[in-house]
Parts: structure tokens; sequence; C-alpha cells
């Protein structure tokens, strides 16, 4: 059965900028490249479930200009359902500006644009759709009370809900409770929590921490040091999947679509944790946020090259 999934969050076209190091305060310096991909976390997101065999609605809003006909057609090329995402005159799309620097590290500033246009009225226009569907996706680069709105609605018909709370942002007592799964990094960890999180031992403690307000089960993706999962089922760590990375963009979103993927297909935790973290690091040998994102197809390569499903955990 191909698992249902919305996602009410933010689209963005990402401006690409390659560069040797990040520039300092006031300096000027040659890149490599450039670049104009779809990107925003929700879009991004959006795109890796489906690409995963998803059926995805996106609940979402861009400008009346060409940005934004380019993220919906963009959008629509990846099989994701359209028809929730408003097109608002008078407001620029949302755009995200990248530098990517020879180690695959990023630095990004984003001009929100209509993504803060997202209002509770049109949250509620999607109710039956988000009611419908067997797990909610969530992230915080749009208005939060529209995302405690469409959790409020998923969870008290049952849906699933997977929260991405990125960036970070204070958040109303409550909402983690109605969250099934809560995926932070470090930042956001440390945020959240008012704890450090410079060691696997304190991600723990910070997972924990989160847990304890409420979320059903909580990731931390730590990058290289793996994931720092906290559940019903116990806290354990996920080892990282090495690769030479290119570009982290969208590294993270690609874990979110593919995990919630995943546990939609009837899988563990820690198995699905296990298939995100593959999909993930695979999109960090890439180039871009939505062109880095792998196919099933490719990921299933992917994790044939490592020795197969089995291999990895990935058949319980």
């Amino acid at each position: 059965m191909t698992p249902r999934i919305t996602i009410v969050g933010s689209i963005n076209i990402d401006l690409v900028l390659r560069t040797p190091r990040m520039p300092l305060l006031g300096e000027t310096i040659s890149g490599s490249g450039f670049r104009q991909i779809g990107g925003g976390k929700g879009a991004n997101q959006a795109v890796a479930a489906a690409r995963q065999g998803a059926d995805v609605l996106f609940v979402g809003a861009v400008g009346n200009d060409a940005f934004g006909y380019s993220a919906l057609a963009d959008l629509r090329e990846n099989e994701v359902e359209t028809s929730q995402i408003l097109v608002v005159p008078d407001v620029a799309t949302g755009v995200a500006g990248i530098f990517v620097d020879d180690d695959g590290a990023n630095s990004i500033v984003l001009a929100p644009g209509a993504n803060h246009a997202i209002s509770l009225a049109q949250v509620d226009a999607a109710a039956g759709a988000i009611k419908s569907s067997s797990y909610l996706v969530c992230q915080l680069e749009i208005p939060l009370d529209s995302v405690v709105r469409a959790i409020d609605i998923a969870h008290g018909a049952g849906v699933k809900v997977v929260f991405n709370p990125a960036p970070a942002a204070p958040l109303p007592e409550g909402l983690l409770a109605m969250t099934d799964y809560l995926i932070v990094n470090e930042t956001e960890a440390a945020q959240l929590s008012g704890l450090s999180v410079g060691s696997p031992e304190e991600a723990a403690a910070a997972a924990r921490a989160l847990r304890q307000r409420g979320a059903g089960a909580v990731l931390l993706t730590m990058g290289e040091a793996g994931v720092a999962v906290c559940s019903a089922d116990g806290e354990y760590l996920i080892p990282a999947v090495k690769v030479q990375p290119v570009d982290t963009t969208a590294a993270g979103d690609t874990f979110v679509g593919a995990l919630t993927v995943a546990l939609a297909r009837g899988m563990t935790l820690p198995a699905a944790t296990r298939e995100a973290q593959c999909a993930a690091a695979l999109a960090v040998t890439r180039i871009g946020a939505q062109t880095s994102i792998p196919t099933r197809a490719e990921l299933q390569e992917f994790i044939d090259s490592r020795g197969g499903r089995a291999a990895l955990g990935l058949d319980e």
C-alpha cells in the first residue's frame, strides 16, 4: 500500500554559490559556480518522500513570480500534489542564499517571502487531506500558529506526526505531546532543551529531556556522529553511514522524508532510521537541495553497495 503523507511547510528557491571557504565580514572572494535549485525545508521533505514512493500532498505558498512557478513545476515533476499550494499576489516566493565551501559545509540566509502567508484558514481548508493521511510532516519555516493548527488536526484524527522544529523557536506547551516523532539536529536540540549538545552523552541527555516534554520519540541527528534515538523502546545511538561529503544542503530534509516513508511502510524505528541515514548519506555526495535527493532505486543501489538490506539491518 502506498503511504499517504501530507506536508505543511515552506517552499524556496535556493541560489547556491560554491566558495573555497566562507567569506569574512566585509570580504569579497571569488566562487567557482552558481546554481538555482528548488528548496525550502517543506518542499525538500516532500520531494524526499515522493522519491521514496509515497503519495505526497503539499500545503504551502509561493509568490506570483517566476521563482514561484518554477518551484511549482519542480514539485509537480516529482509527482507531489500541489492543489493546496497558494499563489500569493504581490509577495515574493521564498529565497535562500546558500554558500557551500570546499568541505561541503554550508551557510544560509533565508528570505521567507510567501511562506509567511500560510494561514490558519489555509490549514483548515486542508483538514480533510491531513485527516486522510497516515503521516503529517511539519517544520518551522512557516508561521508557528499554522504549524500548531496542522499538528492539532492530525493528532485529533489519529494521524502520526513527524515534527522537525527547524529553525528552532520557542514552542507552546503541549505541542511536543502531540508529536509522535521529533527530529532535531544538535543546535535545535540545545536550543529547545536548554542543554549543551557537544558529545553523544550530552545528545542522549538532550533527547531524553525533549522526550520528557511529551514527544513520543526523539531523533537527534549529529552528522558524522550518527543519530541519538530516545523512544519508549529505549535509548540508543545509530552510527552514521560514512561517505565523502560534497554538499550537506538538504541532508536533514532527506532524512526526514525517507524516515517518514519507511515508518509508514511499517519498518521499526531503528531500521527506518538506518534507511533514512543511507538516503541522507547519498544526498551529501551531490550538489544542491532537491537535486541531491535520491530516488528509491538510487537508494537501493546505494544500500546494495554497502552489503545489502540484511547486512544494514533494514529488514526489521
